[in-house]
């Protein structure tokens, strides 16, 4: 059973995890802190995809006081040559004792095998099951993706405080204040995709970039973009959008990719994949089975009602990032969904509400929706 001292590096291990929230992508956010009891000799996280891992950057500075020692690591230590040589042959070499670990592996190439290579070395191995739920969340996509082929659908959307998100021409900015709008760039920033559609591309001409400086998102490095994806079933995205400015291999997801924009969107730069078509477009399971084919871990959606509605109608979303202003626009303007109407109020959407905080003035709701998580 795992001790207060136990419980307190494994929360430093956490803290440490969470500084790769916007630079590991696709790999999972991961810390590690080596111990001898209340001492600790090294610590380290993982920074980036194809750099160290978090136990090696933990052993290089733990050096030889690592023998002997405890390491209290986020996720179970990889055990297979990946873009970097297994962690498990590491930490049997620097002569660890033990190892506390929060998470077990899901990808499929670990999965218990990283416990069981220690174990073998005469290692011994704990878990420690409290801390697993903050290493879950630290790595919600990765993990879904491993499980299931599919990344983690996030939706953001602003809206006043009676659920409208534009006035009926369409006029959006903007409904929230800058500190809601930074926040919003955070959440891009720890995506590794961001997700929209036509319409929203043709009338709001968006960037879809992270505009905040690397100090303000605590890094010492140069942000890292994530990629953008376009669904447009019959290609006719303005090939003059500032997208195209903005990003390198735009991904505009169709099922039509010999329409007569494809050329124009392909001299900008642009991706065209073609996917299998659903009711009314494309569909959905199939758009993201290929975001996930690509390590895509976590979409970050920012698209109009039409979108938005299909995907949780159809029970794509996994949360909910909902910004409210404190401000009416009136029953003229446009909603948040356009579903199907319902026939009755069992037929309602429930979700669970995770968090609500203040955003500056606006408040910040996030909430999963109560649906089929096979899906």
């Amino acid at each position: 059973m795992a001790s207060a001292l136990d419980s307190a590096h494994m929360a430093r291990a956490l803290r440490l995890a969470a500084r790769g929230l916007y630079t590991t992508d696709p790999n999972p956010r991961v810390g590690c802190v080596i111990a001898h009891g209340e001492r600790v000799v090294g610590e380290g996280w993982h920074v980036a995809a194809g750099e160290p891992h978090a136990e090696i950057n933990a052993l290089r500075a733990a050096g030889v006081r690592a023998r002997g020692a405890t390491a209290y690591v986020t996720l179970e230590p990889c055990c297979h040559h990946g873009r970097t040589p297994p962690c498990t042959v590491s930490l049997v070499e620097a002569g660890i004792a033990r190892v506390v670990c929060a998470l077990r592996d899901p990808n499929p190439q670990v999965a218990g095998a990283g416990f069981a290579q220690l174990q073998e070395a005469g290692i011994a191995v704990e878990r420690m099951e409290r801390a697993g739920a903050e290493s879950r969340a630290l790595n919600i996509g990765y993990v879904k993706r491993m499980a299931t082929g599919r990344p983690w659908i996030r939706v953001k959307l602003a809206a006043s405080l009676d659920g409208r998100t534009a006035l009926s021409g369409g006029e959006s900015r903007w409904i929230t204040g800058g500190p809601a709008r930074d926040d919003v760039h955070r959440w891009r920033a720890r995506s590794s995709c961001i997700l929209t559609g036509r319409g929203t591309v043709a009338a709001d001409d968006p960037a879809l970039d992270v505009r905040l400086a690397p100090e303000a998102l605590g890094m010492d490095r140069a942000v890292r973009q994530p990629r953008v994806a376009v669904v447009d079933s019959a290609l006719r995205t303005p090939a003059d959008a500032r997208l195209f400015d903005v990003h390198a291999g735009v991904m505009m997801l169709t099922t039509r990719v010999d329409a007569p924009g494809a050329e124009a969107l392909r001299a900008r730069g642009a991706e065209i994949v073609g996917l299998a078509a659903g009711a009314g477009g494309v569909d959905p399971a199939a758009l993201f089975a290929e975001l996930g084919s690509r390590e895509v871990n976590e979409v970050h959606v920012e698209a109009g009602p039409t979108l938005c509605g299909s995907l949780l109608e159809s029970g794509h979303v996994d949360e909910l990032l909902l910004y409210m202003a404190p401000t009416i626009l009136g029953s003229d303007a446009r909603g948040m969904f356009d579903m199907t109407p319902l026939a009755s109020m069992e037929k309602r959407l429930a979700v669970h509400v995770q968090e609500v905080r203040n955003v500056g003035q606006d408040l910040r709701i996030r909430a999963l929706p109560i649906i089929d998580r096979e899906k």
